[in-house]
């Protein structure tokens, strides 16, 4: 028996260091996205609804996309985010152009998820086993009221040959709990290390660093916690116009006020992702050798 469990993509990035809206480039031989193949693991893993992020400005271009090939297999919905999507009695400052973040993002799905769900980028490949273990997180009762969980990689595995990454870099507890996430902007590779720069001063992480690629099992607790915590990050930053509220941040304000813990689970999967232009013949080859090896079928669409 399906449990009740929504799959969140976070689909609304312009994708700037990209060259284009990467959410609908295509990788597979028929075409398909990469959101394409997660929707496909997410089916067989036994996710019951997906809800898309998107902007306004691309509605139709993806509800043409999905909707004729997916439309009558799972439940779908479109959610947007948007600048002025605020809680009551803020206002998005005119002269902003960057959006709000991650956590903006998952707070904008507030009306049409009641149930646990599972968040996950649209232009990150997870690996299916990544997909099941996150939907087992929330069928079986890992995830629960105030008791979510967060599927980890290993840095080196997550890193571009070809620029720099953003990452919720993490660590855990004896018992095998969240207990710090911080969201590190411009790593890159340096030898057998990695760095990122953040005020002015350079910091070292190891390859083998367990790192956040925003794959998070919710409760729907989330969304009251959210709410409380967005306010409060709007009035200290909203003027700020380079401000972002990301999902760490209140992860990390829920693991410190103990109102929260967060199973750090691995995965054994292989994560794939595009961050630039030039990840994607990698990403096309991925898909093209797991084609051969029978994961997934030639026509997927």
């Amino acid at each position: 028996m399906k449990h009740k469990t929504s799959l969140l993509v976070l689909a609304a990035g312009m994708g700037s260091r990209y060259g284009g809206l990467k959410q609908l480039d295509q990788f597979g031989p028929n075409g398909e996205t990469i959101i394409d193949y997660s929707i496909y693991d997410a089916i067989l893993a036994g996710f019951t609804k997906i809800v898309f992020i998107i902007r306004k400005s691309f509605e139709l271009e993806f509800r043409d996309r999905f909707e004729p090939i997916w439309g009558n297999k799972i439940e779908c919905h479109y959610v947007f985010q948007e600048m002025n999507d605020l809680p009551s009695g803020f206002k998005c400052p005119e002269d902003r152009t960057k959006p709000w973040g991650t956590g903006h993002a998952v707070w904008t799905a507030r009306e049409v998820i009641h149930e646990p769900f599972g968040v996950i980028n649209a232009d990150d490949y997870y690996g299916r086993e990544a997909i099941q273990t996150l939907y087992d997180s929330l069928a079986n009762g890992t995830v629960s009221e105030n008791r979510y969980s967060v599927i980890a990689y290993e840095l080196l595995n997550t890193l571009s040959e070809h620029g720099e990454v953003n990452r919720g870099v993490c660590s855990k507890d004896d018992q095998g709990y969240l207990s710090y996430i911080k969201e590190c902007k411009g790593i890159r590779r340096i030898n057998n290390h990695a760095e990122y720069t953040e005020d002015g001063k350079q910091n070292i992480l190891t390859l083998d660093s367990l790192v956040s690629m925003n794959m998070w099992g919710f409760d729907k607790s989330y969304f009251v916690f959210a709410n409380k915590s967005f306010k409060e990050f709007l009035t200290q930053n909203i003027s700020d116009n380079k401000s972002e509220y990301f999902i760490p941040v209140l992860v990390q304000e829920l693991i410190d006020s103990k109102e929260a813990q967060v199973a750090v689970l691995s995965s054994d999967s292989k994560w794939f992702g595009v961050t630039y232009i030039e990840d994607k013949p990698a990403v096309m080859n991925s898909f093209h050798r797991m084609i051969e090896e029978g994961v997934y079928p030639r026509e997927l669409i």
